[in-house]
Formats: C-alpha cells, structure tokens, sequence
C-alpha cells in the first residue's frame, strides 16, 4: 500500500537579519528576505566583541569544542592572531563613513533649510556693533528684539503639517542623481473659515416659516395659541443662536495662533519702522533740529518707504528694507537742505513759481479739478487738529478750571480751617495752566474724548500738577516780659518799715507756631513725557505746535493785524464809576509790545500761550489787585466776575476806565478775547488789549458791536 507523507510545517518570521522561513517539521531555518545585510556593518566594536564571546561559550546538546593542540586555533582567541581580510575591513570602514557623512549631510541641508524658512519669516532687523552701541539707539533696538522674540515665538505655535516633497541629490562617486521622497514640516494654511452650506438648508426655512405664518394666520383670536407659539419661537430663536455659537466656536479657537501671529508681526513692524525713524534722526540732524510736524511728516514718511518695501520684497529681506528706508530718509534730508538752499539764492524765482503756482490752482479749482491736489494739505490740517467737539473741549477745560478753583478756594481759607498758629507762611507757585497744553494732552492720549471719558485723567493729572504741603513748624523763642513785685523798705531817719511795689522784667521762652503752606504748579508740558509712550509724546508736540488747528477756541486773542489807533481827538465821556485812570495809563505804557513776555511768564507759564487774559491779570495786578487772576476766558475770567456779582452783559452802558471787555469772535456763546476799557465817548468803546496779533494795541469798536460778549466790572472803591 502507498504511504503518504506528512507535509512540513513552514511559517516566515521578520528577524533583524530580514525575513527568514522557518521549516518547524525539520527544525531548519533559510534566509528569504532579499535586502543586503546592513545591520553586522553597523555593528559598534563592543557588539562584535559581545557577540564573539557568546558564540565561543559551548552550547547544551552539542559537543565542546576542540580545544586540542593540533586543533586550528579560535577567531580572536588570547595569544592567538586571527586572519583578517584587511581589505574587507576598509570597504567596510568606507562604507561606514559613507553613510554618516551622508547622514550628517542631510541633517546640515535640513538645519540650513529650515533656518532659511525662519530667516524668511522673521521681522527681526539686523544690527551692527556700531548700532549697537549708541546709547540713543539702544532703547529701540532693545523694543525691535523683543517684538521680534514675540512675533518668533507667536510663528511656533501655528500649526505645522508635513507635506511630501522630492528630492534630488547627486552622487559624486558613481555620478547618478537619486530622487528620494521625504516628508517637510511646513506651516499649516490657515482655513478660509467657510461653511459648506447644506443644500435642504434653505427649503427648510422655507418650510418653517410657512408653518409660523399659518400659525400667525390663526392666532389671533386665541391668546393661550399666541402665547405658545411665541415661547415656541423664542426658543428656537435661542437654539438657533446656540447652534451657531458652537459652530463658531471651534473655528475661532483654530484661528487664535494665527491671529496671535498676525498681532505680533503689526507690532514688530512698528518697532522697527520707530527704530528707523530714530536712526534717520540719529544720521541726519538737520531732521531732529526741525519743528515738530516736521519730524513727524518725516517720520510718516519713513514708516510708509519701511512698509512700501517689506510689501514688495517680502519678508525674505528685511534688512534690505531696513537699508532702503535709511537711504530713503537720508536722501529725503538732503533734498530738503538743497531745496532751503535753492530758495535762499534764488528768492525771486521762488516768488514767481509760487505765484505761478497759486495761479494755476486758481485755474484749477475754477475747472473743479484740484481736490486731489488739496488732498496732502487737508490730510495734514486734520492729522494735527484736535479731534473732540468743541463743545467737549471748552467743558473739559472748564472741569479742570473748576478744580483750580476749589484748590484757591481752599489756600484762600487755610487761617480759617487751620486756626490757632502765630504765622501762616506762603510759598505759592501761581495756580493756573495752559488749555491748549491740557487739550494737547488729552488728544494724544485718548484722540476724542467727552467731559464724561476725560474725568479720570483730569483728576490725575490735576494730582500730579498740583502739589500742596502743609507743615507745622514750632519755632522756641523769648521775649521780655514786665512782671509786678513787693519788697519791704526802711526809712533811714525814722527807721520805719514799710512796704512798697515794684516792677521787673524776666527772659520767658515760649513756643511759636508757624504754618508753611507750600503749592507746587508743574505744568502738564513736563508731565507729558513721563506720562505719554513716545509716539504719544511726539503727537502731543504737534497738537501743541499747532493749537490743534484751533487757537482761539479757549480764548487766545485777537486775529487783528491792523495797526494801534490813535486817541487824539478823542473826547471820553464815561459813566457815574469811578473806575482806575492809573491801571489804564499802565496798560498804554505796554502798547508795542509783541509776544507777550513778561505777562505769560509773570503768570507761571514757561513758555508763550495765548497772552491776553495773562496782560489783563498783569495790568490788575500793577493796580495793586491779587484778584481777578485768569488765563482763560471763558474757563476762568467770566466765572471770577460772574460770582462775584461783578458782571454786565453787551448792553450794559455803564461801563468805567479799567474794566475787562470780552468777546465771542464767532458767536458761539463762549469768550475768545478780553481786554482793558479805556473808556467811552457815548458811541465808541475804546480799549488796551494783549495779544492783538500777538502785540498790544489799543482798539475801539461800536458800543452794539455783535462781538461783545460782555464786561467785567472793577470795583475800583
């Protein structure tokens, strides 16, 4: 009979050595995997030594080996040489060293291209030891660093994606290329964020409100069914905006890096448009000895070349943008100087191009053709003109003059709320400060502000200006005091006694009060620049500079450039009050004089404002008179006079040599100007008044003239 045989037992197992068969009937084992053993080439000499060491330990089941003399000796055993195929032993030692310098040029060629992708991606500017070491530039380059550091770290967070890219490489040694797959860690896209709208979206609203409409249709002689249906809709009102809530909330959360980074990039980009901006002022000192809006048109004008050229190029080359922006600076500065230059030689022909200029704008503006023309000019006015109501403005002032008020109310009744000291001595600075200072200030930092928004920062910086100090002094002194005494005498011829009164005098110590009243007035031009960030700072500058486009609005002055008239002829023939010849005979005396010095400065301001009430205050006070003291108009002057019952409106005739006229120059309701009353020949007002084109002059106008406000009357008694 035939026999049939049992067939073997194979599986196929994955070793280090590749994958081999395994014939488990047999217990043999054969090798199938066709890739070249790699793995005993990279075996590390401590392996190899391992490896032999096991290998010549005797296995259980098999026999020892032969250990005999005439038997051939072991690979590598002590005292023993073993055969060694030197020349295997160097093309394994190359193809060693192949393989980790490829490794290692791989990992260079990685390094490099993914410092590349940060280099392209980074605002950081690049900084010389020089740069580096001008005290001047160093705050802006320690902000451009950090912003930079902020915007690297914002970059790490967003989302990376690997994305498989080809690549080629050349083998010097056989001369082939090989193209190779590897994946890249790449910046994941942003999503655009659109919703897939789902198409039965829209015939399912459709479809419920012709529901809601058939519900209305029938509701409305059934409260309990309206009632329902309304809580229905409200609910689903509610389920709805939940619905989108949750939609929208993971996307949101998925943008967030992303705007994070947005956020960082605007800001390194502001640091280094300041930084170049400071540089330019650094190299080219004609800009920084220029004027205010000056230095800041410049300014704008580098921050648009450093965004006009990172815009172009890309950020692959910031510091080539940072270079442009220098030389564009730098030339912008010397064709400035030639341009001064120019004019200062060649007057004439400036004249006659302005002329021709002005002409052809004329033309122009008759065609309806040169709007864009204005454009830069009228950009410029609104770029440096207070950007709050005028309304808003005045009752902000008026806050803060409410303020110094209540503070000379105060220092006006210490004797009475500080009573029982021998002396009260006063160090007064004068109370007092220049509104367009404070509007200045509040532009800069809040832009447009309400007296409601602007009452936290007046009260601050009312703080901070104003400083007052009280401080008990006790002074020992003495003093000669007579004191009554008795004493027995006796008389010699008769030799009687008696007694008799006598007066002395005794040294007593004796203490002695002394109140210091100490008011410090530091004006908000000092504050500013510890209070304000530099581009603040530089806006406030501006905003001075130009009294934010308008000057009178607190009460500046006159815009008259007329000539002083002449009083000669002129027959006075005043009321039944006295009024004061002698404080107006001193307000004439100033005729002439241009600028305002010393009123201003004898009021505490360190530098000009607008000086007609400071002239009024400074006439008053050459009179004699502490009071009324103002450098406001409408803020200051009209409230002293109206609460001290000391007022007269445009049509009050009874007017006196030495009181204050205001004017409203716009009819706005609110004072523009004063001045001093000269006095009156029945039709005419003649007055002195500071800052009429910034001079003093004296002036007259109609007794019904539409500008008088009104008058403050002197009591003169």
């Amino acid at each position: 009979m035939k026999q049939y045989k049992a067939r073997d037992k194979i599986t196929q197992k994955m070793t280090r050595d590749g994958a081999i068969e395994v014939n488990e009937s047999k217990g043999t084992k054969k090798r199938i995997s066709k890739r070249a053993r790699e793995a005993a080439l990279l075996k590390t000499p401590e392996q190899q030594a391992a490896q032999d060491a096991q290998a010549a330990q005797p296995v259980p089941g098999n026999p020892p080996p032969d250990i005999s003399p005439n038997a051939p000796p072991l690979p590598h055993a002590p005292g023993t040489e073993a055969a060694q195929d030197t020349g295997a032993a160097e093309r394994v030692l190359e193809h060693i060293d192949g393989a980790h310098t490829r490794a290692a040029s791989k990992k260079a060629a990685r390094k490099a291209q993914a410092e590349a992708e940060n280099r392209a991606h980074t605002s950081r500017l690049q900084f010389t030891e020089e740069e580096r070491a001008t005290p001047e530039l160093q705050p802006y380059i320690k902000k451009s660093d950090k912003a930079a550091d902020r915007l690297d770290e914002a970059r790490a967070k967003i989302p990376k994606e690997k994305k498989l890219v080809k690549e080629r490489t050349f083998d010097e040694a056989t001369g082939k290329g090989k193209t190779r797959l590897r994946f890249e860690e790449r910046e994941k896209p942003m999503n655009g964020g659109k919703a897939h709208k789902n198409p039965l979206s829209r015939p399912a609203q459709e479809a419920g409100i012709f529901v809601h409409n058939k519900v209305h249709s029938v509701e409305k002689d059934n409260s309990g069914v309206e009632g329902a249906h309304k809580s229905e809709e409200l609910a689903e009102k509610g389920a709805k905006y939940g619905a989108r809530k949750i939609r929208g909330g993971s996307p949101s959360h998925k943008l967030k890096p992303y705007r994070a980074a947005a956020k960082a990039e605007k800001a390194a980009q502001k640091a280094n448009a300041n930084y170049l901006y400071q540089k330019a002022l650094h190299d080219n000192p004609q800009i920084a000895a220029s004027n205010p809006f000056s230095r800041y048109m410049q300014k704008q004008r580098i921050k648009k070349q450093y965004a006009k050229t990172v815009k172009a190029q890309g950020a692959k080359s910031v510091k080539n943008a940072a270079e442009n922006t220098r030389k564009a600076a730098k030339k912008t500065a010397e064709e400035t100087k030639k341009a001064v230059a120019f004019v200062g030689r060649h007057p004439a022909g400036v004249c006659i191009a302005v002329g021709a200029l002005l002409l052809f704008i004329m033309v122009s503006s008759a065609l309806s053709s040169c709007g864009a023309m204005f454009s830069g000019m009228v950009n410029g006015i609104v770029g440096t003109s207070y950007t709050s109501e005028d309304a808003d403005l005045v009752a902000v002032e008026n806050n803060y003059a409410a303020l110094e008020t209540e503070l000379q109310r105060e220092i006006d009744n210490i004797e009475r709320d500080h009573p029982g000291y021998d002396e009260y001595r006063y160090d007064l600075d004068s109370i007092g400060h220049n509104p367009h200072e404070l509007a200045s200030y509040l532009t800069a930092l809040l832009q447009t502000y309400t007296p409601a928004t602007a009452q936290a920062e007046i009260e601050r910086i009312f703080s901070l200006q104003y400083t007052l100090t009280l401080t008990e002094e006790v002074e020992v002194r003495h003093r000669t005091e007579t004191r009554t005494g008795t004493r027995t005498v006796t008389d010699p011829a008769t030799g009687e006694t008696s007694t008799e009164t006598y007066e002395y005098e005794v040294d007593v110590a004796y203490n002695y009060y002394i109140l210091n009243v100490k008011l410090e007035n530091k004006p908000i031009s000092e504050l500013a620049p510890g209070l304000l960030t530099p581009e603040q700072l530089e806006m406030f500058r501006v905003y001075l500079e130009t009294s934010g486009n308008k000057p009178l609005i607190f009460g500046g002055g006159s815009p008259d450039t007329n000539p002083s008239e002449d009083l000669s002829g002129v027959q006075l023939v005043n009321g039944t009050r006295p009024g004061n010849t002698a404080i107006v005979d001193r307000a004439k005396s100033q005729v002439g004089n241009v600028g305002g010095q010393p009123y201003w400065s004898w009021y505490g301001f360190n530098s000009r404002v607008e000086w007609c009430a400071c002239f009024v205050s400074w006439c008053y006070n050459q009179a004699g008179k502490s009071e009324p003291r103002f450098a406001a108009c409408q803020s200051q002057g009209i409230p002293w006079f109206q609460s001290h019952g000391q007022w007269g409106d445009r049509n009050y005739s009874n007017i006196a040599p030495g009181d204050a006229i205001f004017f409203d120059w716009d009819g706005d309701g609110s004072a523009d100007h004063v001045g001093l009353v000269i006095g009156t020949d029945g039709q005419r007002v003649y007055t002195v008044e500071g800052n009429s084109g910034d001079a003093c002059k004296i002036k007259s106008y109609s007794l019904d003239y539409g500008c008088i406000k009104g008058y403050g009357l002197m009591n003169w008694n």
